[in-house]
């Protein structure tokens, strides 16, 4: 399993490119960051740094969407940085939150999500796409090498990223969740002709190594509120009380009261009150090392490729020093030098 980190592209700059260089320094495999080019820095002037200053680490954001950016644009923008730092990006993309919200624009379509993940992808990896009437190549990017990444929670959602995508990123870490969603993903994959094992499944979600359960709480209780913008946007759709969608994830958001974009993402918010301690615990991994590896564990055996910590609290250096030293080591098995 690879660990990787979410970052907010928050100035300075030089934090988010010295955090990332930190990570890769500790044994992490990807670094993300948000996408909302109005609440937080641009990601992709970042991105660039960030390669240009490591060697191994994958960078791409958390998630980008279809609407704020032309896809021509964004498939050219990965394809440049390929070519400058050697096919080190993912996309991870979503139908949109607080990028277009804040705008006072709306999440786009799964159908609209499904034409740029074709259009971003096939330009990013040097093919041809039809594009508005016509034919579009980017005659440069011959080398350039791009997976998309779906993000999503509901139904619909889930089957189109099996149907379409590269992998899986669910924003939860939650087993019974997880196992839900990785499950109607891969089904969705088989069921189009796709061998489901091709999909990398990602989970993000905060993680806080630490003994003071009640204070970490605290800090990441933020996580539910942003989850919870998606969950009430599929209890729109499809009720609160469907077979559709596991209670599990649309139970806890009866008491949501509204959010506050201009809080987003932040710990000690004030429109997360509602999110309960049990939720939380599921959706977020606290406590010492131990307790990391133990859900860890429990989400490899769900066939999870990925955890990716959003690193949205007080104890980011702490949180990646204990990973590095105390987790990652030991996550996957050690191989023996001689046998």
């Amino acid at each position: 399993m690879d660990i990787g980190i979410v970052l907010q592209t928050t100035p300075p700059a030089r934090r988010v490119i010295d955090l990332a260089k930190r990570a890769e320094a500790l044994g992490f495999s990807h670094v993300w960051t948000f996408d909302s080019h109005i609440l937080w820095e641009e990601p992709y002037v970042i991105h660039s740094q960030i390669l240009a200053e490591t060697r191994n680490v994958i960078v791409g954001p958390m998630v980008t969407n279809p609407a704020t950016r032309d896809w021509t644009v964004t498939a050219s923008t990965y394809a440049t940085l390929n070519e400058m730092y050697g096919n080190r990006t993912v996309c991870g993309i979503g139908r949109g939150d607080s990028a277009v919200r804040v705008t006072n624009g709306k999440p786009t379509t799964l159908a609209t999500m499904t034409d740029a993940v074709n259009v971003i992808r096939e330009l990013a990896n040097g093919r041809s796409v039809d594009y508005k009437g016509s034919t579009i190549t980017l005659p440069w990017a011959e080398k350039s090498e791009l997976e998309v990444w779906g993000a999503g929670y509901g139904p619909k959602a889930l089957k189109m990223i099996g149907e379409t995508c590269d992998g899986f990123i669910l924003q939860l870490a939650d087993t019974q969740i997880a196992e839900w969603t990785i499950s109607a993903v891969r089904t969705a994959a088989a069921d189009a002709g796709r061998d489901p094992d091709d999909i990398t499944i990602c989970v993000a979600a905060p993680a806080y190594v630490g003994d003071d359960i009640e204070y970490m709480r605290d800090q990441v209780r933020w996580f539910g509120g942003m989850v919870g913008n998606h969950v009430a946007d599929i209890v729109t759709r499809y009720g609160d009380e469907t077979d559709a969608v596991p209670q599990a994830l649309t139970d806890y958001i009866k008491g949501r009261q509204g959010y506050d974009y201009n809080q987003h993402g932040q710990a000690g918010n004030t429109h997360a009150d509602f999110v309960p301690d049990e939720i939380v615990d599921r959706f977020c991994i606290l406590g010492p090392p131990s307790a990391q590896l133990e859900r860890l564990a429990e989400l490899r055996e769900l066939g999870v490729d990925q955890f990716s910590i959003y690193l949205q609290h007080d104890g980011k250096d702490h949180t990646l020093t204990e990973y590095g030293e105390r987790v990652i080591p030991f996550v996957n098995e050690t191989k023996l030098a001689k046998t």
